[in-house]
């Protein structure tokens, strides 16, 4: 398909996509979507050490862990369906932070063993850190949101950030949503959605912008 008949089967899809909660049956395709968007991302490329052999074997390793764990903590996992197809993905940690630095003790062992010591202390570090500039109590965190490569550049970001707003609107307890920026366009992105820069955070050897939507 060129790229003008792509860009035409692409454009009534803004109203027809649906979002909606995330089942059991969809994480294997979830993952593979993260992978993709978080694959050349500076801070995962630190964290899970792209220089060493298995790069993207932790990294693979690691989403699919993070998936599972939000799986069975009941957190918010949305996804943008084509039809029965998962396009878009966004996962949220809920203002209740026992699933946050805490985490699991299984969560704590399976990463260990899958992304390595390194890996998983700097998973948690980064939500303490993020957690410590926020200017809220309680509020969401924003830990994965991506598009699959075939349908991005259409608006769906924008729509899923719409259903991202929707989550935390409806939750009492949240007083916004958050999350940790590292790249130029994805500020200007966050920044459209009346995101604010709260306070600048070094992670390693990476730079980012800590992001607030106040409710």
């Amino acid at each position: 398909m060129n790229t003008e008949a792509h860009n035409n089967a692409l454009a009534p899809l803004q109203d027809t996509v649906k979002a909606i909660y995330l089942s059991v049956d969809d994480l294997k395709v979830a993952a593979s979507i993260l992978y993709n968007a978080y694959v050349d991302d500076p801070l995962f490329i630190d964290i899970f050490q792209a220089e060493k052999e298995g790069y993207e074997s932790r990294l693979r390793s690691a989403i699919r862990e993070e998936l599972n764990a939000f799986w069975v903590a009941e957190q918010p996992m949305i996804g943008l369906f084509d039809e029965d197809r998962l396009i878009a993905v966004a996962c949220l940690t809920a203002p209740d932070a026992a699933f946050g630095a805490g985490r699991y003790w299984h969560w704590r062992l399976r990463m260990l063993l899958t992304a390595g010591l390194f890996g998983t202390k700097q998973m948690l570090e980064k939500e303490e850190k993020v957690r410590a500039l926020v200017p809220a109590e309680n509020f969401h965190m924003l830990s994965f949101i991506a598009v699959h490569p075939d349908y991005q550049h259409h608006g769906l970001g924008h729509i899923l950030l719409g259903a991202i707003d929707s989550v935390v609107e409806e939750d009492d307890k949240s007083e916004g949503v958050s999350v940790f920026v590292t790249i130029d366009k994805h500020r200007t992105f966050f920044n459209d959605d009346n995101y604010q820069v709260v306070g600048q955070l070094s992670l390693s050897h990476v730079q980012g912008d800590v992001m607030f939507r106040q409710k």
